[in-house]
């Protein structure tokens, strides 16, 4: 259970001999009381500055492209880029296709389509229909991945349509048979866009079945690496070209750079689609905590290292070096076991394994 941030600030005021807060009086604390609650997030800080390239601190995360826009902020808990992640990817085109916890963005086409928490949710059609509009490329080709299961032995199957219109058959029209009840069946196909929006269309006639996901991208954009170039690179070589190709001269994207006040990365050449999405990694900060429930974000092994920082900081304005000294000296000892665990980021965190986590994720989803 993680520990709270009244339960931090009072562990450090118990140790002081000072008056402990209640969720009621912890808004409205004062003198110690509230210095302690700075610290307890100062001391945080610390940690995350201490031990920094940890796995415990790295997150993954992706951003979609737009047409022409080259410069994209990061996430507000940012706080540094693993510049060896930076891979371009096509942008998955449905939403919610995976139906983890909903069917949202769907629209019923047929009967009443609904949610099942099995697996990792999935769209449940019983003699029902369910479409969704997405936004396509006139010509372009695109690769449709399904996964299907019927949940009783009898053999069925699923309609699939694309098209101009929500049942259309512009552009694909097919049934994926389910024999397997048990482990469903995967449909692989492609599609070619006859109009800039197109929809994607799921039926079955007459039986049950289950759809663990949809999956809808561009067929000829590769996953590729983007190489990493420095921001005066980019000023020097590439900005002049960039700022003055009109659009039918923008490309897929192939070198990445950061901006100096690390609050945005950018690409380049600017996209020539909006069907691109960028994958990387990054060091997470701390956001203060605030309110009394609110979490701190470490697991709670770390939250001893938190008091004795706090405890320094308390002693340090109270002129009291002795005790300062010695609860540095714990927080220390403490962080340096911490960071033999914590070991730094290893290879299953670089470029190879990253390259092949995405390509999983872009196909489709074993179970």
């Amino acid at each position: 259970m993680a520990t709270t941030y009244l339960t931090l600030t009072n562990r450090v005021l118990r140790e002081l001999n000072e008056t402990e807060l209640t969720s009621s009086t912890f808004a409205s604390s004062r003198g110690i009381q509230t210095a302690v609650k700075d610290f307890i997030n100062k001391g945080i800080h610390d940690i995350y500055n201490e031990t920094g390239e940890i796995p415990l601190l790295y997150s993954r995360t992706s951003q979609d492209l737009t047409i022409a826009d080259n410069e994209y902020n990061f996430p507000a808990d940012f706080r540094k880029a693993d510049m060896d992640s930076f891979f371009l990817k096509p942008k998955e085109l449905v939403t919610n296709g995976e139906f983890t916890s909903n069917i949202n963005s769907w629209t019923t086409g047929d009967g009443s389509p609904s949610h099942t928490s099995s697996g990792n949710g999935r769209l449940n059609l019983n003699d029902a229909a369910a479409y969704q509009a997405i936004n396509t490329t006139v010509n372009k080709t695109y690769k449709l991945q399904l996964r299907v299961l019927s949940p009783n032995s009898s053999t069925s199957g699923l309609i699939v349509r694309v098209g101009t219109s929500a049942g259309g058959t512009q552009n694909l029209n097919t049934t994926q048979a389910v024999t397997n009840f048990r482990e469903g069946a995967i449909l692989n196909t492609t599609f070619t866009a006859t109009a800039q929006t197109s929809y994607i269309y799921v039926e079955s006639d007459g039986v049950q079945l289950d759809v663990d996901y949809v999956r809808i991208n561009r067929n000829d954009i590769a996953l590729r690496k983007l190489t990493y170039i420095s921001y005066d690179n980019y000023l020097q070589t590439y900005k002049v070209t960039d700022d003055t190709n009109n659009k039918g001269n923008y490309s897929a994207p192939l070198r990445v750079y950061i901006l100096p006040d690390h609050s945005a990365f950018g690409v380049s050449p600017r996209p020539n689609t909006n069907e691109y999405t960028v994958h990387y990694d990054y060091y997470t900060t701390h956001t203060d905590l605030d309110a009394h429930g609110d979490n701190m974000s470490l697991p709670d092994r770390f939250s001893t290292l938190i008091v004795d920082r706090a405890k320094y900081y308390t002693y340090m304005l109270r002129s009291d070096p002795q005790h300062a000294q010695l609860a540095d000296r714990d927080f220390q000892r403490k962080l340096r076991l911490l960071k033999v665990d914590y070991a730094t980021k290893n290879d299953y965190m670089r470029s190879d394994t990253i390259a092949e986590s995405i390509a999983t994720n872009i196909g489709a989803r074993a179970n």
